[in-house]
């Protein structure tokens, strides 16, 4: 705790750091993973190209994927933009098949009646099918922006700023106190981004009030 304190504006500026490359490719991600899912879900074909393909990302080592894209990239391997790369790499993978399973959730029933009562298809998508579908979508962008904020501390060993430099710092200098900084921040970061994650998903979700997260 003494050392938070007396590096705060240090580790401050770490953490901002650290949600810069966590958060922006989680938006970047959205951008690309929603609209592909969503297409997804309409064919079955595209559906098991998509899994297939997510699922072969995700097993790549990110420390493997930031030394592997710079040379492709023409970029360098300390550059910020290798970690965003690859984060929203992994944020695709992993939001590009939530999209589809969101979507299964919505009763059957239910997307009767919205087309019994005369709802083209571009309206039954967007007033019932997604609202109905976000509960199981933010729960899935959770775990996302969760781990996406684990990962960017293993751009440390790649010499890229953030959180993970705590740890990298504090195993060469041999003093566990920086270390200990380190995880209880990265803690305290997943907590908070999650928590807000879970409220927003709540105030665009006010038909489950009183439901569990």
């Amino acid at each position: 705790m003494r050392y938070l304190i007396d590096n705060f504006d240090e580790i401050a500026g770490y953490a901002r750091t650290h949600l810069y490359l966590a958060l922006l490719p989680l938006l970047l991600g959205l951008a690309i993973a929603v609209p592909a899912g969503a297409l997804a879900s309409r064919a079955r074909w595209l559906r098991r190209i998509t899994t297939t393909a997510a699922s072969i990302a995700y097993t790549i080592p990110s420390l493997a994927l930031f030394v592997i894209l710079p040379p492709l990239l023409n970029i360098g391997v300390i550059d910020p933009l290798n970690v965003v790369i690859a984060l929203t790499i992994y944020s695709v993978a992993l939001l590009v098949t939530a999209v589809p399973t969101a979507l299964d959730s919505v009763p059957a029933e239910t997307l009767d009646a919205a087309d019994a009562i005369g709802y083209t298809r571009l309206r039954r998508v967007l007033t019932v099918e997604f609202p109905l579908a976000l509960p199981v979508f933010v729960a899935n962008l959770r775990v996302v922006a969760v781990t996406n904020i684990s990962m960017v501390t293993v751009g440390a060993l790649i010499g890229v700023g953030g959180l993970g430099k705590l740890f990298t710092q504090g195993y060469q200098r041999d003093y566990p106190d920086e270390i200990i900084a380190g995880i209880l921040v990265v803690l305290v970061l997943a907590l908070i981004v999650d928590r807000l994650l879970y409220v927003l998903g709540r105030l665009a979700t006010p038909w489950l009030k009183g439901h569990a997260a």
